[in-house]
């Protein structure tokens, strides 16, 4: 039956059965070059939407398309593109355009950015503070005692001279742990043990205490910062949601950023804990399994804990000569306005040591025979004069320019790239460039995991794009995978391919029931 249902209303039937709650957002629509050829957003470095729709594809169940967020399936991947040689210039863009598999005589325009991996002696000391959902909620196998193996992870990868704390929070807010270096590990760990469920949930109140702690042992040279371990049923007690998001807003710029970890089903908000980890400048992870903990707190420790580049805002100004019509794949809750793009006092995304992240747009190049997906303006200026193809400009698809803070400043730096012709993949094959090979490779897959998420979301720029298609990029590209997360995706692709066929395969058998019986289904 529940094959059923998600064929008739996967949303509806989810939500009926479940009360985990998702922000809902438009995709996003295809823009007119010439009326709008500017396109600004944050970069995201969520990850919790693929993790959770990778937990309900392996309970054999298809997502609600509130639950897919695009950028966040695509940037839960590494990426080996091309790094900066130095910490100078935390991150280096690549760029890459290739023939866009959705669409005919349409392309892809692919924009990789790369952080500068840390070195572990570099890294800085750590005033981290454990902010521990521990009401009654958290007792499932799954929650409270998953975190605990979660946090435990991520301190044997910590220095013994980094400081940790843990703050609880239920019915009441408690300190078990107070400022504690991390050599005195054996104690650390006795606390985090000791650590069970009950009671209802003052999430404010412990959110609170975490501040005031991190308050207490401030370093301006360390990274001060609290994570948040809940299963999202989180009580606003004393502030509504605008309070509490202004106070943490507000805390951001003392230097104290908060990142959060979800845990569990069926009161899960992921809307609330993503806004609470933007507004705190830190990541939004959902943690469904040992091995996704290790990623967060092992793998990606750096990433995770250490920031190289705060408030990173990308803007692409699209060529009318070159580019007719284009679309941001992902990214619907982190668009900007043009003007923010030089505004330091608009907050974005930080990005972490080492981390990657990738934008994909569709664009239909002038001059391509089908019909536009948006007419012409009747009282548009024309180009007043075509560019030549042999000139710079003329070559050019688009400019992206990136704007991003140093973890200790507050006046931004511009970084900026053309995309042209000889950024086109088949070019790219021919030149002697090993790390581009490799980032054209990265690319593909990227492109793989995009079609997957619209896929699943049931969207319509999709038409004709199937899972089978998807199985046959990703297994052509699926690059160094020393972790396993790829051949992974390839499992869930298949997976969801399945799900998709019986599914369809029951809503025929129960349609010619109908049919055949004169059933009316309301």
């Amino acid at each position: 039956k529940y094959l059923l249902f998600d064929s008739f209303d996967s949303d509806k039937r989810y939500q009926y059965h479940h009360g985990d709650q998702f922000q809902s957002v438009e995709d996003n629509s295809i823009k007119k070059t010439m009326s709008e050829p500017v396109s600004t957003f944050s970069v995201d470095v969520d990850t919790s939407s693929y993790s959770y729709v990778r937990r309900l594809l392996k309970d054999w169940r298809l997502p609600p398309r509130d639950a897919v967020k695009v950028e966040e399936f695509i940037n839960y991947f590494d990426y080996e593109y091309p790094q900066p040689p130095n910490r100078e210039v935390p991150f280096e863009a690549t760029v890459a355009v290739s023939k866009s598999p959705w669409h005919k005589g349409q392309k892809l325009l692919h924009i990789g950015i790369k952080g500068y991996g840390m070195d572990p002696s570099d890294r800085p000391y750590s005033n981290l503070v454990f902010l521990v959902d521990v009401s009654g909620s958290m007792g499932n196998i799954d929650r409270l005692p998953l975190a605990k193996e979660a946090m435990e992870m991520l301190l044997n990868t910590m220095q013994p001279e980094d400081l940790v704390s843990i703050v609880t929070y239920a019915s009441n807010v408690n300190v078990p742990l107070p400022p504690t270096p991390v050599a005195d590990k054996k104690h650390i760990l006795s606390v985090l043990n000791s650590l069970s469920a009950s009671g209802s949930t003052w999430g404010t109140g412990g959110i609170e205490k975490a501040y005031e702690l991190a308050e207490k042992n401030f370093d301006k040279d360390a990274v001060n910062r609290i994570m948040l371990l809940t299963d999202g049923d989180f009580n606003i007690g004393l502030m509504d949601n605008y309070s509490l998001k202004t106070y943490i807003e507000t805390k951001r710029e003392t230097g104290i950023f908060l990142s959060v970890l979800g845990f569990g089903m069926g009161n899960y908000r992921d809307d609330f804990m993503k806004s609470l980890a933007n507004n705190g400048n830190g990541v939004a992870a959902y943690v469904d399994s040992l091995e996704e903990a290790h990623k967060v707190m092992v793998t990606e420790a750096s990433s995770t804990m250490f920031p190289i580049a705060k408030d990173v805002k990308v803007q692409v100004e699209f060529n009318p000569a070159k580019v007719a019509e284009y679309r941001l794949v992902g990214y619907e809750k982190r668009l900007l306005r043009r003007e923010d793009f030089n505004n330091d006092k608009v907050d974005a995304a930080d990005i972490g040591a080492g981390h990657a992240v990738t934008a994909l747009y569709e664009i239909k190049p002038v001059g391509w025979e089908e019909k536009v997906g948006v007419d012409e303006l009747r009282y548009s200026q024309p180009v007043l004069k075509e560019q030549d193809a042999s000139t710079k400009l003329g070559q050019e698809y688009s400019f992206v320019k990136m704007r991003y803070k140093l973890p200790d400043e507050d006046e931004s730096k511009l970084i900026s790239k053309a995309a042209t012709v000889e950024d086109e993949m088949d070019r790219i094959a021919e030149i002697n460039d090993s790390s581009m090979h490799v980032a054209a490779t990265e690319f593909k897959f990227a492109t793989a995991v995009a079609s997957f998420a619209q896929l699943l979301k049931g969207e319509a720029q999709m038409d004709g794009f199937s899972y089978g298609s998807v199985l046959e990029l990703a297994e052509a590209n699926i690059g160094d995978d020393p972790y396993g997360y790829r051949r992974e995706f390839i499992r869930l692709v298949r997976t969801a391919k399945r799900i998709t066929q019986e599914s369809n395969r029951i809503v025929e058998e129960a349609n010619r029931f109908q049919t055949s019986h004169d059933i009316v289904i309301d």
